[in-house]
């Protein structure tokens, strides 16, 4: 795979050439350091790839020249994360693992114990961020689909209306909480076919709170269990998405 990766919307449906923004410019050309005549694959995140060659290595406005387009099929199942916001970074490294992964939907919630609160201009600024971090880690794994990284919204608004879902898990520490296996199973033979939309609900530091949980189970969700030690959110988050794409295939 070429070392350099850009993300490009081009306006034609079969472009000669591509003309990036000023950021993916600056990317390439100053913090890359490619050159004219360096391969370049742009995509769109949205399946499609260009495989280009560098012609104007102008720093806020390099142009490719377009030698071939490739593309690629989604994943056949969609796994969408809502994650309750973590304190510090951790929402930054969640969404990089999430896209390497290959999730399709990030949603952050705030939640009774959540510890980081934003508004207003703050929250537009955090979400801005997210999908940067989604954006950089589809260029550095080479996962032409960019996730859609959702604006933040309250747990009890996200169960009001999370969607349409073949499963919708919760991550679990209490008793009664059933292995991912059994979860798959009992669903894909009540729906009669394979398992393709999954949704998973990830809380916190110190988890969700027993009457957020019973909330969600309520609201349909199945309590999971990931093993009998206490992971951190963000290991959590990994955890389940990796194990739910090795049990659904890919």
């Amino acid at each position: 795979m070429p070392d350099f990766r850009v993300h490009c919307l081009p306006t034609e449906l079969d472009p000669a050439t591509l003309r990036l923004t000023a950021d993916e410019s600056h990317h390439l050309v100053v913090v890359n350091r490619a050159r004219r005549g360096a391969l370049v694959i742009a995509f769109d995140g949205r399946g499609t790839e260009w495989v280009s060659v560098l012609t104007s290595d102008a720093n806020t406005a390099a142009v490719l020249t377009v030698q071939g387009i490739r593309r690629t099929a989604p994943l056949p199942h969609e796994i969408t994360l809502a994650q309750a916001l973590p304190k510090g970074p951790g929402m930054d490294g969640i969404v990089r693992k999430a896209t390497e992964i290959g999730a399709s939907r990030i949603i952050p919630i705030t939640s009774e114990r959540t510890q980081v609160h934003l508004d207003g201009e703050r929250q537009e600024k955090k979400l801005e961020k997210w999908r940067t971090a989604a954006l950089e880690a589809a260029k550095q794994c080479g996962n032409p689909w960019l996730p859609e990284v959702a604006p933040m919204e309250t747990l009890a608004a996200f169960l009001a209306a999370p969607g349409t879902h073949d499963l919708k898990l919760i991550a679990s520490l209490h008793s009664g909480a059933k292995p991912l296996k059994t979860h798959l199973a009992e669903a894909a033979a009540a729906l009669n076919r394979p398992i393709r939309k999954v949704l998973w609900l990830i809380g916190p530091e110190g988890d969700f709170s027993a009457e957020e949980v019973n909330l969600a189970v309520r609201s349909g969700f199945l309590p999971v269990t990931l093993g009998p030690l206490v992971l951190r959110c963000e290991t959590a988050a990994t955890y389940a998405l990796s194990v739910t794409t090795h049990e659904l295939g890919t």
